[in-house]
């Protein structure tokens, strides 16, 4: 009987989720790769370093860096448009302006014409639809029609698996699940609005510390000033 290979790509933003999606699939897997995507965010001076960093530590067995510069051209949302103030964490919103038209949609799509050439067969990203920001690209029910789509819309030998491992946890569970697989919280960036502090206040800084705080863990990276949560 031939081997088969379990080879997978990970989207690697940078961010605490993506960080602790590479490590789940880095366990899972024989060959991972991961692919890293900048489409003009703020942040993507500090979330690049962090992919770098992810990368070093887990020796994944192929490395790309991509851009797709149309986000940023579209605009419509304060991650990369800088006209728009990205909300404190507890601005009411149904959906805050931090959601980018389907990012992920876009992502896993670069990583499925990645994954065909490389036949590898899971994509990997650290989407969270629990105890999110409630994005509308980051439901179940998206990436499993999604997966359809790519199986149909690709060669007729080859299948691909989304995962997403995270998607049914809290963020809590998901820093004690990141601590279980001794991940470097270090590496990863979160903040929405700063290359060098986190701000403590953009709703993704509010989550990490509020995961970490009730996951009973202190969070290494740096913050500009204490936060009350």
């Amino acid at each position: 009987m031939d081997f088969v290979i379990s080879r997978a790509i990970v989207l690697v933003s940078g961010g605490m989720d993506s960080l602790i999606t590479a490590s789940v699939a880095s366990s899972e897997n024989d060959e991972v790769y991961f692919l890293h995507v900048n489409y003009g965010q703020r942040t993507e001076q500090k979330e690049l370093e962090s992919f770098h960093k992810i990368c070093d530590y887990y020796q994944p067995k192929g490395k790309k860096v991509t851009a797709i510069d149309y986000i940023k051209d579209f605009g419509g949302n304060s991650l990369t448009d800088t006209s728009l103030e990205i909300p404190s964490a507890k601005a009411s919103s149904p959906l805050p302006n931090t959601y980018v038209p389907f990012r992920n949609g876009s992502l896993i799509s670069i990583a499925c014409a990645w994954a065909e050439v490389i036949d590898a067969n899971k994509i990997y990203i650290g989407a969270v639809e629990v105890d999110g920001s409630g994005y509308p690209d980051c439901r179940s029910v998206f990436f499993r029609a999604l997966e359809t789509a790519l199986n149909y819309g690709t060669k007729v030998d080859f299948k691909v698996e989304i995962k997403t491992p995270l998607i049914a946890l809290k963020k809590s569970e998901i820093v004690l699940l990141g601590a279980k697989l001794d991940t470097p919280f270090e590496l990863s960036w979160s903040c929405y609005r700063d290359n060098y502090r986190a701000c403590g206040e953009c709703d993704s800084c509010y989550l990490r510390l509020k995961a970490f705080k009730e996951a009973g863990l202190t969070d290494p990276i740096p913050y500009k000033s204490e936060v009350v949560l």
